[in-house]
């Protein structure tokens, strides 16, 4: 902002009128920009590009089982449980989101986290007691 130095009354109600006139501007050009829904969903989809990255998968018939099983299932899961008492609009957030996330769950990472739950929950096999003294020994 620039350090304006007001000295009397009509320079403040010329800066008064020149920040009208400012927020009007801007106020048109917004609702030039937003001017029909599609150029409002244009603006949300800027928000996920849909330039692939390098070695992601971006489509939903290039990702693996559980990629596409879990584009399907998570959002179900998520606003049946978590979600249960929400309105629409929250739904179809947590169903766009979700959907993004599943581009992230595939058969690698679901593989991952089994085998971390499986050691945690693996039995331990114990080690024979060692007590020094052999079994069959002359000492016995």
């Amino acid at each position: 902002m620039d350090d304006l130095n007001i000295n009397n009354i009509s320079e403040l109600r010329a800066e008064i009128a020149r920040l009208r006139d400012v927020r009007d501007a801007q106020g048109k050009a917004l609702a030039k920009r937003f001017n029909t829904p599609m150029t409002a969903l244009s603006s949300l989809y800027t928000v996920f590009p849909n330039v692939p990255e390098e070695g992601t998968k971006n489509d939903i018939f290039h990702q693996d089982l559980v990629g596409v099983v879990s584009r399907i299932f998570l959002p179900m899961v998520l606003n049946s449980t978590l979600f249960r008492n929400s309105n629409i609009l929250i739904k179809g957030l947590v169903g766009l989101f979700s959907q993004k996330a599943s581009d992230y769950i595939n058969e690698d990472a679901v593989l991952g986290i089994w085998d971390k739950v499986k050691t945690l929950f693996e039995k331990r096999k114990k080690k024979p007691a060692d007590y020094g003294i052999p079994p069959e020994s002359e000492a016995s």
